[in-house]
């Protein structure tokens, strides 16, 4: 079955195993996880899951962080529009490595890219309206307004252009048609652009004048962006970025694909009340279930192929006793399809209500944010 995985567009059923073959990442495999679980003193259970399943020089990085020269993160949003639960689960683990290896994170908001990339939004929609409101989901997870620096293409470009065009020089055309599948008709903006997404992975030792490492966490949509950023960097003199990538959290609807924020029924987003996420759970959310109580009591559901319970997996409950306790019980029958989507929609609730108290009280601190 063809899929499609860019930066800009996911479709169809995402092959994970294809796609590390295919963009050249390594598979997270058991002595990475024991390497960072000697640093951490647990696993982050995205990691156990393998949610985060493959990554780009992650034991150089473990390597040189035992030396003594600690990484810094580099993630980030391009404002679009409202901030669904797929964009939070990267999110939510950034903040995890931020607190267990105690580093800064730079988070760019790349408030130009979308508007060069789409035609139905305005400048002032990506610059001003969606920056402002992405900016709140992100303080609301709690990071450390002392680690954590917010990078704003428009309003920080006089710290980021000189380095940008450093890249760009290094940049050819044809690598850039090639890699995003731009062709002659694409925008200036366009081509210019992965230089300027480039500039995290390197702007902090600029700034300190001293080779900093750096991991970039990331859905593995993005990966093109980087793969072109390792190639060029080493050319100017820094560090190539390592990176860990992630899977995406399905659509409401099914499939292996990508949560859409401009399909109603698919994305759950965190202005949503509990209500309105509860109605669109109850009926949007694929179920691996049978077509009746009886026939689902005897032949039991498919928590595979169930969104309630890969949500419960990838995101919603940590415990893994738990977890397997709901599989187990999906799997037999002794669990119907509502009740699992009870079990999501009381984690997914109890989830907004948090965040949706700790948005209101970000919009007083977005200031301590921004360089």
């Amino acid at each position: 079955m063809t899929y499609v995985v860019t930066p800009w567009e996911v479709k169809g059923e995402v092959d994970y195993d294809r796609l590390v073959k295919q963009f050249g990442v390594e598979k997270i495999n058991d002595i990475v996880l024991k390497r960072i679980e000697k640093h951490t003193k647990e696993l982050h259970f995205m990691l156990r899951r393998k949610v985060f399943f493959a990554h780009r020089d992650l034991n150089w990085v473990l390597n040189e962080y035992e030396k003594g020269n600690k990484f810094y993160l580099y993630t980030g949003r391009a404002p679009s529009g409202p901030v669904h639960l797929g964009h939070m689960m990267p999110w939510l683990f950034t903040k995890w490595l931020q607190d267990k290896f105690e580093v800064d994170l730079w988070f760019q908001f790349p408030d130009e890219e979308k508007f060069l990339f789409k035609d139905n939004l305005t400048l002032e929609d990506t610059t001003e309206k969606y920056l402002q409101d992405n900016m709140l989901d992100l303080i609301a997870l709690g990071f450390d307004p002392k680690k954590t620096k917010f990078l704003i293409d428009t309003k920080n470009a006089d710290l980021m252009y000189k380095e940008a065009c450093r890249v760009a020089k290094k940049i050819t055309f044809s690598t850039v048609k090639a890699a995003f599948g731009l062709t002659d008709q694409s925008n200036i903006g366009e081509i210019f652009y992965t230089s300027m997404q480039a500039v995290p992975a390197f702007l902090p030792s600029v700034l300190k004048n001293k080779k900093i490492p750096c991991v970039i966490t990331h859905a593995v949509d993005q990966d093109v962006h980087f793969r072109v950023t390792r190639d060029i960097l080493p050319k100017i003199g820094h560090y190539k970025p390592a990176s860990i990538q992630c899977m995406f959290l399905p659509p409401l609807t099914g499939s292996s694909g990508k949560m859409s924020a401009s399909e109603q029924s698919s994305a759950l987003y965190t202005t949503d009340t509990p209500e309105e996420a509860a109605k669109k759970i109850r009926k949007y959310a694929f179920s691996g279930g049978q077509a009746t109580i009886e026939e689902h009591r005897k032949k039991g559901g498919n928590p595979d192929i169930d969104v309630s319970y890969q949500w419960l997996r990838m995101m919603f409950e940590p415990d893994d006793k738990k977890l397997e306790k709901i599989y187990q019980d999906y799997k037999s029958g002794a669990l119907l399809t509502g009740e699992l989507k009870e079990i999501l929609i009381e984690k997914v609730t109890y989830f907004l209500k948090e965040h949706q108290k700790n948005r209101e009280k970000a919009k007083k601190q977005v200031n301590k944010f921004l360089i």
